[in-house]
């Protein structure tokens, strides 16, 4: 059911353009099926602060169609080919499938959980532990999405969407991945990530991967068709 209406409107958009901006009244939810995107805000003198990375699979909140305006923007970090699921349909697949329904309320969910693990990120980790901390999550999510190689992995944002995640400057998050690096840590070559010893960068980073939620939800029962 979920696969059938996903291939109904696949749409497209270019790197570092919007699918959706704070203000806008949401029709659709989204449904990532290749490349990045990211939530943010933007303030009036143009500053901004990344709040999530979107990644293949990904749905992008399902809440916000009981909203009258967008609180938040959605823009795309690499040339991006999303779903958009009209919100009858989703209503419609709710009310046939409580699959679906516990699928989309855990992915809404498991969201709200890595939006408290960033604040903790931001208030209490030190720049070297931030990024540590957040390249672990990529890593991880990736994994867990089969789109890792071994070790590494594509790796497209670059250091000033790093900066706006963490909430350093770039010239600090330069600095800082080359401390990672000389760690024997990381190695990050253009828009490749080698991790060669992911459990040496969760010390780094004081990762725990339990808020992520990869395991044992409801997306893992939930009908593809």
């Amino acid at each position: 059911m979920l696969d059938r209406a996903a291939r109904k409107a696949v749409r497209e958009v270019e790197p570092r353009r919007d699918l959706i901006r704070e203000g806008e009244r949401p029709r659709a939810v989204n449904l990532m099926l290749d490349g990045w995107a990211c939530r943010y805000k933007q303030l009036a003198d143009g500053r901004r602060q990344i709040l999530s990375f979107l990644l293949p699979g990904d749905v992008s909140d399902a809440n916000a169609l009981i909203l009258a305006e967008m609180d938040h923007s959605i823009g795309a970090i690499t040339r991006l080919r999303y779903a958009e699921i009209a919100a009858d349909e989703v209503e419609a697949m709710i009310a046939r499938s409580p699959a679906i329904a516990r699928a989309l309320s855990w992915s809404e969910l498991a969201a709200a959980a890595i939006a408290r693990e960033w604040i903790a990120n931001l208030g209490r980790r030190t720049a070297y532990e931030r990024l540590a901390h957040l390249l672990c999550e990529l890593f991880v999510r990736l994994r867990h999405g089969g789109l890792t190689d071994g070790d590494s992995c594509d790796f497209p944002v670059t250091q000033g969407d790093l900066a706006d995640a963490t909430g350093l400057t770039a010239v600090h998050v330069n600095r800082t991945l080359q401390d990672l690096r000389r760690d024997g840590l990381i190695d990050l070559r253009g828009r490749r990530l080698a991790v060669p010893d992911l459990d040496a960068l969760k010390r780094a980073g004081l990762f725990k991967g339990n808020y992520l939620h990869l395991t044992g939800g409801a997306a893992d029962r939930a009908p593809a068709d």
